[in-house]
């Protein structure tokens, strides 16, 4: 049986691990999170009490962190004296981080984990919650090809489509643009869904209309940003779960900081992260991304 250690079980990792443990994997978890531990001893799952614990006989290690110093100092180690993970598993671990981090400190620790004698790739997901759940979560790794074989055989217990990006920090770098593309996009979705409603369309009507029409996209196809028009989508459920507006924010930063070192164009990118601060700003940093529909209402 494969052991897998899991660190970081939020909104995201929550979902990932119980797939692992349908699969048939022993997982061991660690979250700073004492209740997102004891929900998924529920469904089988070995609750530690640090990554120490977390990381012993694993086979492989899967962590999910909100952000690049996050990771840093769990591979690493941080500044107060803890020891990084890099020092505890045992030799020939397998290393997978899933987090969405700005792709130079997935190289960095790449570089540290190679000199070291582990395989790491970094693993960001599409896909979001309800993804996560389906196991059908996309994933865009970065690594050598034997750690993306390797990742490969973890990864499919969780998600549907498994692309090899290219080398250590080209997963992030591709989620970036997933990510900068998706804002871009769902800002235009609210926008143009709110002209129609502001002109006496019904968004129900509009959104088929543009479902067949130039304007087809994936929030018209499968989260719709308007309420009641789609059953499923988190804006029927006032805008709840989801990919908060704050995780959206983070990202098109990421996209804005890539930008900025190759001196890439991206004037959309940087408008999409504006309308994203004023909607976060406003207080709706928890709700899901897709309630940006609402700063064009609150805005006429």
């Amino acid at each position: 049986m494969t052991t897998i250690a899991f660190i970081g079980l939020g909104n995201m990792g929550a979902p990932m691990a119980k797939n692992l443990l349908k699969a048939g994997c022993k997982v061991q978890v660690f979250d700073l999170v004492e209740e997102a531990m004891l929900e998924l001893e529920s469904y089988g799952a070995i609750v530690t009490k640090s990554v120490n614990d977390a990381v012993k006989q694993a086979n492989a290690v899967v962590t999910m962190l909100p952000a690049g110093e996050h990771v840093r100092a769990v591979y690493l180690g941080d500044h107060s004296g803890g020891t990084g993970l890099l020092e505890l598993v045992e030799p020939g671990t397998l290393l997978i981080d899933s987090s969405t981090i700005d792709p130079e400190s997935a190289r960095i620790v790449a570089k540290h984990a190679d000199d070291k004698g582990f395989e790491f790739v970094d693993a960001p997901v599409s896909g979001g919650v309800a993804g996560a759940a389906a196991g059908t979560l996309t994933f865009i790794v970065g690594g050598n090809d034997r750690a993306f074989d390797r990742a490969e055989q973890v990864l499919k217990h969780m998600g549907k489509n498994i692309f090899h990006a290219g080398k250590a920090g080209d997963g992030q770098m591709g989620k970036i643009c997933n990510n900068l593309m998706l804002g871009i996009l769902m800002s235009g979705t609210c926008e143009a869904l709110n002209l129609g409603i502001d002109n006496g369309l019904d968004p129900k009507v509009l959104s088929s209309i543009m479902l067949q029409s130039s304007g087809r996209n994936w929030a018209l196809e499968l989260y719709n940003p308007c309420p009641g028009v789609m059953e499923n989508a988190p804006a029927s459920n006032h805008y709840q779960p989801g990919f908060m507006s704050k995780l959206m924010l983070k990202d098109l930063g990421l996209g804005l900081d890539s930008a900025s070192k190759s001196q890439s164009s991206v004037p959309m990118g940087a408008l999409a992260r504006n309308l994203y601060a004023f909607h976060n700003a406003a207080g709706n940093e928890e709700l899901d991304f897709s309630s940006l529909f609402e700063f064009y209402q609150k805005n006429r």
